[in-house]
């Protein structure tokens, strides 16, 4: 038993796969997948460049776009400031002016109502005599058209 460890010969193998020189070399089998790797590696780097370029530029177009709109937003306040001033100094002429003409009409005797300007005069006469009175003045006789009005030109 002592002999059970023994190295045994082997003699021809039981199937033997043919090996023939296929064409090239194995070194020239990985040439093509070589030059692909390459490729690949290349084309990656041009992509990263080009997403930071782009990065880069969108940074760029962000910050000159918050500018532009803070530039109007200043502009828009500057302006309703403006609006704003104005229409109180419009409204303020405005009441100014009507006071003036308000106390220039009961000067003269003219009373202002409803877009209308009416004069009553205290001379007497004839329908002919007031008529003239009138367009010396640049009136007309009235024709009264409402009640409010008949008050108004009853004072």
């Amino acid at each position: 038993m002592e002999e059970i460890y023994a190295n045994v010969e082997h003699g021809k193998p039981v199937c033997q796969i043919p090996t023939s020189q296929t064409e090239g070399s194995s070194s020239s089998k990985k040439r093509p997948f070589l030059i692909v790797i390459i490729f690949l590696g290349i084309l990656s780097v041009l992509l990263l460049v080009g997403l930071i370029v782009l990065g880069l530029h969108s940074w760029d177009l962000a910050a000159d776009l918050s500018n532009i709109n803070d530039n109007l937003t200043d502009r828009l306040q500057d302006s309703n400031s403006k609006l704003y001033s104005m229409t109180e100094e419009r409204n303020l002429l405005h009441a100014n002016l009507t006071e003036m003409m308000k106390k220039l009409n009961r000067a003269q005797g003219w009373t202002y109502f409803s877009c209308s300007c009416y004069f009553r005069s205290t001379k007497r006469g004839s329908w002919d005599e007031g008529r003239k009175d009138c367009i010396s003045r640049g009136a007309d006789l009235v024709v009264i058209k409402d009640k409010d009005e008949q008050v108004l030109c009853s004072f």
